[in-house]
């Protein structure tokens, strides 16, 4: 079994200063490619769910329109206010690269449970296509929000300002070139998780499959 300990050792040496000086492609520290790529990723992974999130709510949930904007734009607000205790956490704490890994262990628990809770059959005992146990779907969905809301908002401050810590001081030329690269990954993730979710929500919803599934994994 790998521990925790294990793996952050592991990406310790792949995002070591003292050897980014032997990995570089194209001019580039090696390390801030998996930074790009993984910001898209998660980027992708919370504004997909986000764009179905509300339909979630009133469809799966049965919450209506006042309760379903209300827990949707609470969720959404913490998003944005966790950044400060991750911020903290970083500077006071743990450092920016423990952060992240620590933070997005808790995201990607927060978006699997999301995911479970939202199994038709975890509940259906009667078998007729809907769940009958309504109050453990709904607890489950608010524990994987919160884990979400301080996951994504703990990494926010973090990961930028990781990736500019990847350079030297010489590569001012890239490191602001990786910054206008890390903005378009954290736009071009927005964008097409929010045209292509709720277009594979339509096609899978044919087929009965539960929308915080596939998005949320």
């Amino acid at each position: 079994m790998v521990s925790y300990q294990d793996w952050l050792s592991f990406w310790k040496i792949c995002f070591s200063p003292t050897l980014m000086v032997h990995h570089f492609c194209f001019g580039y520290p090696l390390s801030i490619f998996f930074i790009v790529i993984n910001e898209f990723c998660e980027r992708f992974s919370y504004y997909g769910m986000r764009a179905v999130l509300v339909l979630y709510f009133k469809y799966f949930l049965h919450w209506d329109d006042n309760l379903s904007t209300a827990i949707y734009h609470t969720f959404v607000a913490l998003c944005y206010l966790t950044p400060i205790l991750g911020a903290i956490i970083a500077d006071s704490w743990l450092g920016k690269f423990k952060t992240i890994i620590s933070l997005s262990i808790v995201y990607t628990i927060g978006q699997a449970i999301m995911a479970v809770s939202s199994i038709n059959d975890m509940t259906d005992y009667n078998r007729d296509g809907t769940p009958d146990n309504i109050p453990l779907h709904i607890g489950l969905s608010m524990i994987g929000l919160i884990l979400i809301a301080f996951g994504t908002g703990g990494i926010k401050p973090c990961v930028s300002a990781f990736g500019g810590d990847q350079f030297e001081e010489e590569q001012e030329k890239q490191r602001n070139r990786f910054f206008s690269l890390f903005y378009l990954s954290v736009n071009a993730g927005s964008l097409l998780s929010t045209i292509i979710t709720p277009i594979l929500r339509g096609k899978l919803a044919l087929f009965g499959v539960c929308v915080a599934l596939y998005d949320g994994l």
